[in-house]
């Protein structure tokens, strides 16, 4: 399994807009078996994002689907930054 683990920071005062797009751009990506959005809950424009993909091959080819690349253009002007990311080598767990 191949995993990442990043904090993405939102234009100031657009958190809860960004949310909605990742929400809705991220169904059915092939491979992905957990992507879970979150508030930070101490930043008020700081997302974090834990992602799981059985495969680093089907988190990259995730990259190329239309509905991806959707919702990164539509966000792309709420993003202020990344603050961090990690890969991580998911071993198992709760809906997993």
């Amino acid at each position: 399994m191949f995993g990442l683990i990043g904090k993405m920071r939102a234009q100031p005062g657009k958190r809860d807009a960004l949310l909605e797009i990742l929400r809705k751009g991220t169904g059915g990506m092939p491979g992905c078996l957990s992507y879970v959005i979150a508030r930070d809950p101490q930043d008020a424009d700081a997302v974090w994002i834990t992602e799981v993909w059985d495969s680093e091959e089907s988190h990259r080819n995730s990259l190329s689907l239309p509905s991806v690349q959707a919702a990164i253009a539509e966000a792309r002007p709420l993003i202020a930054g990344f603050d961090s990311s990690v890969r991580t080598e998911p071993v198992g767990g709760v809906g997993l």
